[in-house]
């Protein structure tokens, strides 16, 4: 009886021990995306846009809006998703391009902008995506996160009229 008391305290022990990793480690990274009362994310134009008619042949259409960070902290984004797998993004900040950003997986990929500086929201639509069927009306969103305690989430709009 003694025997399995041990092995039962030592496996609680490693349970609570895996635990508490796992919690500090989740902390870890949700502590770079701490919300910012000085960094502003500002729309330099619209947040919504129309291809108008998109041949289904014609190769993939983009879309790129500015983000400026009109605070005096740096400016987070991160946590971007697009609504669709027909669908990607990019963020570029100081000329340098992110990964693409789809509708599933986990990026912990952070993008700063220090103040008065842009970033500039890439978004890239493949018309064939879905095949024949996918002809007609679309709406995509695409959604970035961000330390601006006034504008924690920005939703991008985009339609279009897939056509053969």
């Amino acid at each position: 009886m003694n025997k399995s008391l041990i092995i039962g305290v030592v496996i609680i022990t490693f349970f609570i021990l895996g635990m508490s990793v796992f919690l500090l480690a989740d902390d870890t990274k949700s502590s770079q995306n701490v919300v910012s009362e000085n960094a502003r994310a500002e729309i330099v134009e619209p947040t919504s846009f129309d291809w108008g008619t998109i041949p289904i042949n014609g190769g993939n259409v983009t879309k790129s809006f500015a983000l400026k960070n009109t605070g005096t902290e740096s400016l987070r984004l991160f946590n971007v998703k697009t609504s669709c797998h027909c669908t990607v993004a990019t963020l570029t900040i100081d000329n340098k391009t992110s990964e693409e950003f789809g509708m599933s997986g986990f990026s912990d990929w952070v993008g700063e902008v220090k103040p008065n500086n842009e970033a500039k929201l890439t978004v890239i639509f493949d018309p064939a995506f879905h095949g024949p069927q996918g002809i007609g009306p679309v709406t995509r969103y695409v959604s970035v996160e961000t330390n601006d305690k006034a504008s924690p989430k920005i939703t991008f709009t985009l339609t279009g009229t897939v056509v053969k």
